[in-house]
């Protein structure tokens, strides 16, 4: 696959797909269908699998081939490919796979948590190889203060919400790269206290794996009016599989101290 040169195309105006993507999209969905034939699979880049989220499957894994395509097609590092598994309408196990950082996450509310270095991708389905992998250590941080307040959004969010969180949170340290997947992951690693997303584009094969992990942290996963995120088809628009809430992952101490404003910096911007 590395020795493909790669090929990007417009989906839509700033949305990017390559060649990798649709590779990658094709082999893990047969992977995972050789595994698991009795499952539904959606994944990113096949659109008419979209549909099936309509269907009585009582499990269904998530695809995305490629998180954070722009930082791929960039060379930057923060990019993974996730695979999620969605049972009974709740994120049960996620994986999440960082190429350039040569690091791999996963498990899930039964599981665990995982990591491990060192894995080749293309073989991870295919053959389920024997793999060192390492119980993942949580670490919450420091409750927020004053002096320390680390908050993950990403760049849309905050050219448009930015300026009036800062004036309501103005101990908020904001950060962001590129992955949704890496970001909770840098929550989960307690590298930061929260991150939130705003912007309504966030689709299930974003979202599964990474919250199926979140959830196994402990860590709190809702909207901005703090109600749970929800998975099941009336609070999912059904062509796109777009969430229609808003998003905030984080620790508890953080979302306690910090939901309301958020709440109220959205609706004053």
């Amino acid at each position: 696959m590395s020795t493909q040169p790669l090929q990007v195309f417009e989906k839509s105006r700033h949305d990017y797909v390559t060649n990798v993507d649709r590779l990658l999209d094709q082999q893990l969905s047969q992977g995972i269908a050789g595994l698991f034939p009795q499952d539904g699979i959606i994944t990113e880049e096949n659109a008419h699998s979209r549909q099936s989220f309509q269907s009585d499957y009582s499990r269904f894994w998530f695809i995305d081939p490629i998180d954070g395509t722009s930082d791929f097609i960039h060379g930057k590092s923060h990019y993974a490919v996730m695979v999620g598994l969605l049972e009974s309408s709740q994120p049960v196990a996620g994986w999440i796979y960082a190429p350039d950082l040569d690091q791999m996450y996963w498990g899930g509310l039964d599981l665990g948590l995982f990591q491990n270095t060192g894995c080749v991708l293309p073989d991870a389905v295919a053959s389920e190889p024997e793999i060192a992998y390492t119980p993942l250590i949580l670490k919450e941080p420091t409750p927020p203060s004053q002096s320390f307040c680390p908050v993950l959004i990403g760049s849309t969010d905050r050219r448009c919400y930015g300026e009036a969180i800062a004036h309501l949170i103005p101990e908020a340290q904001f950060t962001s790269i590129g992955s949704f997947g890496l970001k909770v992951m840098e929550v989960i690693c307690g590298r930061a206290g929260l991150y939130v997303y705003l912007s309504g584009r966030v689709k299930l094969w974003d979202t599964v794996g990474p919250i199926a992990l979140a959830r196994a942290a402990g860590l709190v996963c809702c909207d901005l009016a703090g109600n749970p995120l929800r998975f099941t088809p009336d609070a999912i628009e059904p062509e796109t599989l777009t969430h229609h809430q808003s998003i905030i992952i984080g620790w508890a101490s953080y979302v306690e101290a910090l939901r309301s404003r958020l709440q109220k910096a959205v609706l004053l911007s």
